[in-house]
This record gives structure tokens, C-alpha cells and sequence, in this order.
């Protein structure tokens, strides 16, 4: 274990051998360093906040801080960080509300900028990139390999599904499909995510099929929910396609983002 002798560790806390924590960082009680994690330098972590393998945290973030919620009590809520994460300088991330289910969750591989920041509640996938200050509302869902804009915002409660691309200083106030690629305040579907299937080696054909679908899901023939009975039958055998079809059955508090015409 390596902690240098400006770091403060406070008795309760949880560091493993193989870990490093660096000068003038702080760490709380209940906190739970993983091995071979890196805390570079005056970092904060505070709560009950775990922060998985390898993950490294760059100076002055702060994870685990008290979420910003009018009615949070202390309540021992938690926040979950996972492997092999990138957490650039100034960047913070909340614990959960017990009205939110309790715990914030980080997935593996993710590449948070400076000042990314992570509300309450929100659960994050596996390989996600937040660019610089790109923000979470509290409860917000983001799928995997979603990329998110800098100094973007999702709003409360929305949801981002798989593979999804945000751009810069967006708004997004609605839940956006798997694949698709998102601009402007407020922000509309413009799109697929092309360039991010074919940078993660999605087959030509299988881009073919989620092109076809989306067009017919968001077609101006009838109704929105015959276009999706539709997209189901003529493409609900691509596992792509069944994923946005999926998303949109699932359903959420927000409404869905439509397509900018």
C-alpha cells in the first residue's frame, strides 16, 4: 500500500494493499478503496463510496460528496464505482437518495473529463465517454458505450440508451433511443450513431438493418405505435434492433425524443 504522508485516511476506511493514494488526498470512514486503484492527488472520497480495481481519480474530485437534494438526511446511501475508470481533475459524483433506491452506480471502463459530474440515483454503463463537464440529473440512466458531449446536460430522470451519441452543450430533456445521435437545446434526434457502430466494429449489415428500422420507427406513416409494431415484425430478429425496441417498451417518466425533421 502506498499513501503519502500529506493523505488523510480516517480509521474505518478500506484500502487495499496493491492501491496508491496520493499527497493531500482525503479519505472517509466508509470508504472502500479497490486494488490497484490510484487516487493521484487531493482527491476526496467521502461517504459510502466504493471505487473498483485500477480505477484511477485525477486531482480535486470529489466522489461521494452529499447528493444535492433538498430532502437527503445523511441517510447511508452509497456510491458504486467500477473497474479500470478514468476520473479526470474536478469531476464529482453523488451517492443515492433512499427514495432513488440508495445507491449511485458506476459501470467498468467509463472516461469521465474534468468536471463531469454524476447526480443521485443515476445508474451509468460499462464504456461510456462524459466529455468535459458533461452533467447527470439526479435518477438519469446512461447506457453503454454512450458518448456524452461536453457541457452538455440530461435532465432528471431520462434515460440514454446503448451506444447513443450526445453532442456538445445539448439539452436533453426526453429519452433517446439506443444508436441514436442527439444535438441542440433542447436537444432532437438527428440521427444514428454511424461513426460510433463502425468505430466499435459493427457489421455493414447490421448497420444496414438498424438504418431500416429507424426509418420505419420514425416514418410519418400512422402512428407511432404502429411503426413500432412494425419495426418489431420486420426487424425484431436483429439483437441491435430488438435493443431500441426494448428501450422503448421499457418506458420511463420522461416522453420520447423525436426525430428532427
Amino acid at each position: 500500500m502506498s499513501i503519502h504522508n500529506t493523505a488523510i485516511v480516517e480509521d474505518g476506511a478500506q484500502v487495499a494493499d496493491s492501491a496508491s493514494v496520493g499527497p493531500f488526498c482525503r479519505i472517509g470512514p466508509d470508504a472502500q478503496i479497490g486494488d490497484g486503484a490510484v487516487l493521484v492527488s487531493h482527491v476526496v472520497v467521502s461517504g459510502r463510496t466504493h471505487i473498483g480495481a485500477r480505477t484511477i481519480v485525477h486531482p480535486f474530485a470529489v466522489l461521494g460528496g452529499p447528493p444535492q437534494h433538498l430532502h437527503y438526511k445523511n441517510e447511508p446511501t452509497s456510491l458504486r464505482i467500477g473497474e479500470d475508470v478514468i476520473i479526470r481533475e474536478h469531476a464529482t459524483m453523488n451517492p443515492g437518495t433512499p427514495a432513488g433506491g440508495g445507491e449511485t452506480h458506476i459501470g467498468d471502463r467509463g472516461f469521465f473529463m474534468a468536471g463531469a459530474h454524476v447526480g443521485h440515483d443515476c445508474q451509468v454503463g460499462n464504456d461510456v465517454i462524459f466529455a468535459n463537464n458533461a452533467t447527470l440529473g439526479g435518477h438519469a440512466k446512461i447506457g453503454d458505450h454512450s458518448f456524452l458531449g461536453g457541457l452538455c446536460a440530461i435532465h432528471q430522470n431520462c434515460r440514454v440508451g446503448d451506444y447513443a451519441f450526445i453532442g456538445g452543450c445539448a439539452a436533453v430533456v426526453q429519452d433517446i433511443i439506443p444508436y441514436a445521435s442527439a444535438y441542440g437545446n433542447h436537444a432532437r434526434i438527428a440521427g444514428l450513431n454511424i461513426i460510433g457502430m463502425k468505430r466499435r466494429n459493427t457489421p455493414r449489415a447490421t448497420i444496414h438493418k438498424i438504418r431500416a428500422a429507424f426509418r420505419t420507427l420514425f416514418g410519418e406513416a400512422g402512428t407511432f405505435k404502429d411503426r413500432l409494431e412494425q419495426t418489431r415484425s420486420e426487424y425484431g430478429e436483429c439483437v441491435e434492433v430488438s435493443k431500441i425496441i426494448d428501450f422503448v417498451d421499457a418506458g420511463s417518466a420522461r416522453s420520447l425524443m423525436p426525430l428532427k425533421r
